[in-house]
């Protein structure tokens, strides 16, 4: 067990400011506080001198902050900059749509028209009639750092509730309209984060979930006893309605969602990001106890539609690739069950039910095929899908004869198809209009063998006429967890790198679902240094087939994907030209203290509690494994004051350590950015500025030409 005592916390003021020579300027680190911070870890002491840092907004984190972002901002401050801006901003001003949804006789979609901050939400009553403004969320901050973070319109369309996050928060207010009168209601709900709106088809309210009031907790207890109240229209939030709680297990969150005929409440009961939950329900009508339909949290359950009384799930019960099964709620017991679509080859990824047939997408190595199966099972056809690539959103109702879907590539920006049930034919409804030649690069998929023989897939993107001799630039991309897949997708940003010439690579690590839960289970807890090896073999198979060199490689990852480009980074340093590390995951000991990190136990392990899991998470962890007497490469950690996700003082924490033992010519520099978060909502002009300080970095490291 945890020896739950430390030595006391002595407040020694350390001073240690060191000079560092980056090409031809040389500047100084900012002199980083230093506290005796000492705990035991079932016997094995651990310091942590910059704990100091967890602690937000005191005035000498905010001194240190400042003076770390004036040295980056100095560093990225060159000509080419400007240039990279300029053609960012060129690439990304073009109309970007959503997928539209239909809600009684309304179409629903987001459009930004180019450079606009924040996308805005349109109605419109026919398919090609005229768009008519819903919400326009640019209208909410000068800035742009106030943004929608939850839409959910009423069953027939005439309602729209609207949750508000302010500079990239999780938390958010969610507001009322009636989109018949234009009235906006005057009650606010709030304490919501990760909430789901569940509308109820008379249009009198909705179901919703939320947290207990902050101010009547204690401090790091804001995001547990999740409930699910019921709010009537027009009515403040005080006088919502308690409809479910679990007082005896404060880890477990609801989200509440109305079947789509309107007679059920179902609540998708989970903890944290495990891949096991539970489902609960009752008559909509009712006033009595939910039934807890499945309640063993022994295998992950998603609801997908009911006919009558008969439920039908997602699940991959028995069945690590997923398949597709049928309740009857009347019959609940195991042996009533049917299979009613097996598992397959191909993993699922999701499935849908239009014009009364199963929609499912499938996984095939990291990119999505789409099928159709009648409600009984028997397969129907195959929807032919344009390149290999990703579906990016799709909707439509059960007895809907349409629906529509978005298509994405590396090479082939988001795409809005329509598809006909009638007349089996698929047409582009939206297409961009980019001012790039996608002709000119190609994309190729490779299989390489990891350290342990395991075989993995990689997508790699370039300009046609390269020369594989080892001297190009080459930017690999990785994340390997939370069951998540990585499929190929469209970026604005990336062809910047593209353009100069550059190689982008994704390699589909363990930990995520491209195989099915079999291969998240290779890459979480006890397993998760099969991510790092998969990530540093990917790059090792780059060099190897000349693609780069280890002087022109550069990794890239963000939170999950952070704590991946670390551990590799502080594993291998000598493999890598440069490092950017994003919003990251960084001490393993601690982030489960921090806002929703509990979470994430079921994925990485509690080395507080856990002894097994200590031994694992302390060899790999970024924080504790910097040496003195190695040569980094150069990094760049970015991070922003309002995440409340991932919480900055990882990357702080990870940028002060580094900079104290690394005593080398290469820069170890800090961005943090300020009114954002973990990057949800992050306005327009923000992602620009930043993509412009990634690529100005890459190419004075590089010294590419642009």
């Amino acid at each position: 067990m945890f020896i739950n005592s430390f030595l006391k916390i002595i407040r020694i003021l350390l001073f240690c400011s060191f000079v560092v020579t980056i090409s031809d300027a040389q500047f100084t680190y900012p002199s980083a506080k230093k506290v005796e911070v000492v705990e035991n870890y079932h016997g094995t002491t651990v310091a942590d001198p910059y704990r100091w840092m967890e602690e937000e907004n005191t005035a000498d984190l905010n001194d240190w902050i400042e003076r770390e972002n004036d040295i980056t901002q100095e560093y990225l401050t060159i000509p080419e900059r400007e240039k990279i801006k300029s053609r960012l901003t060129a690439l990304w001003n073009f109309p970007k749509y959503s997928v539209p949804s239909k809600r009684g006789e309304r179409y629903f979609f987001s459009k930004n028209d180019g450079l606009q901050n924040q996308s805005v939400i349109y109605v419109q009553k026919q398919l090609h009639g005229d768009a008519k403004i819903v919400i326009d969320p640019n209208t909410l901050s000068s800035d742009g750092t106030v943004a929608l973070s939850n839409t959910s319109f009423s069953e027939d369309g005439s309602f729209f509730a609207y949750g508000i996050s302010k500079s990239g928060s999780d938390w958010q207010e969610i507001k009322i309209k009636n989109l018949e009168t234009e009235k906006e209601y005057s009650e606010i709900l709030q304490w919501c984060k990760f909430a789901s709106i569940a509308w109820k088809h008379d249009n009198s309210g909705f179901y919703y979930n939320r947290f207990p009031d902050p101010s009547t907790v204690g401090k790091g207890q804001e995001s547990f006893n999740n409930k699910v109240y019921w709010h009537k229209i027009g009515t403040p939030q005080s006088s919502d309605a308690l409809v479910y709680e679990r007082t005896d297990a404060k880890e477990l969150s609801f989200s509440p969602s109305v079947t789509e005929d309107g007679k059920y409440v179902i609540l998708h009961v989970w903890k944290g990001t495990d891949n096991e939950n539970r489902i609960y329900y009752r008559d909509v009508e009712s006033n009595g106890a939910f039934i807890r339909l499945l309640d063993n949290g022994d295998a992950s359950y998603n609801f997908i539609t009911n006919d009558g009384t008969t439920f039908y799930f997602q699940t991959n019960l028995n069945a690590p690739k997923e398949k597709i099964l049928a309740i009857d709620i009347t019959k609940p017991e195991r042996k009533h069950w049917k299979e009613i679509i097996p598992e397959q080859k191909e993993p699922i990824a999701f499935t849908a039910i239009v014009n009364n047939n199963f929609v499912v997408a499938y996984l095939k190595d990291a990119h999505h095929l789409l099928k159709v199966f009648e409600m009984n099972g028997t397969y129907v056809e195959e929807i032919p899908l344009p390149v290999l690539g990703s579906i990016a959103g799709l909707s439509g109702k059960k007895e809907d004869k349409e629906m529509f879907f978005g298509y994405t590539s590396f090479l082939f920006p988001t795409t809005i198809y329509r598809y006909d049930f009638v007349k089996h034919s698929l047409a582009v409804f939206r297409e961009p209009q980019l001012s790039f030649d996608a002709s000119q690069y190609d994309t190729r998929q490779i299989f390489y063998y990891s350290k342990d023989g395991a075989k993995i897939p990689m997508f790699i993107t370039h300009k046609k006429e390269i020369t594989l001799d080892g001297s190009n630039p080459a930017l690999l991309y990785g994340y390997g967890g939370f069951n998540v897949n990585i499929t190929p997708s469209f970026s604005v940003s990336r062809f910047v790198w593209l353009e100069m010439g550059g190689v982008y690579a994704v390699a589909n690590l363990r930990g995520g679902s491209e195989y099915g839960e079999d291969w998240h289970k290779a890459g979480m807890l006890h397993n998760k240094q099969n991510v790092f090896d998969d990530f540093i073999y990917a790059a090792k198979w780059l060099i190897e087939n000349k693609y780069t060199s280890r002087h022109r490689l550069a990794i890239i990852g963000g939170s999950n994907g952070g704590l991946l480009t670390a551990a590799c980074m502080t594993q291998q340093p000598q493999l890598f030209g440069a490092v950017i590390c994003q919003v990251p995951v960084i001490d393993m000991l601690r982030y489960h203290k921090f806002t929703v990190g509990r979470y994430w136990i079921g994925e990485y392990g509690n080395a507080e509690e856990n002894s097994e899991h200590f031994k694992f998470m302390f060899a790999y962890s970024p924080l504790h494994n910097i040496k003195s007497n190695v040569e980094y490469p150069p990094t760049l950690i970015t991070t922003a004051d309002h995440d409340d996700r991932v919480v900055p003082a990882h990357a702080m924490k990870f940028a002060a350590t580094l900079q104290e033992h690394y005593l080398g010519n290469n820069p170890i520099l800090v961005r943090i950015e300020t009114k954002a978060g973990h990057g949800g909502g992050k306005p327009t002009s923000k992602q620009i500025e930043e993509q412009s300080d990634i690529y100005a970095f890459l190419l004075k490291i590089f010294q590419l030409k642009f």
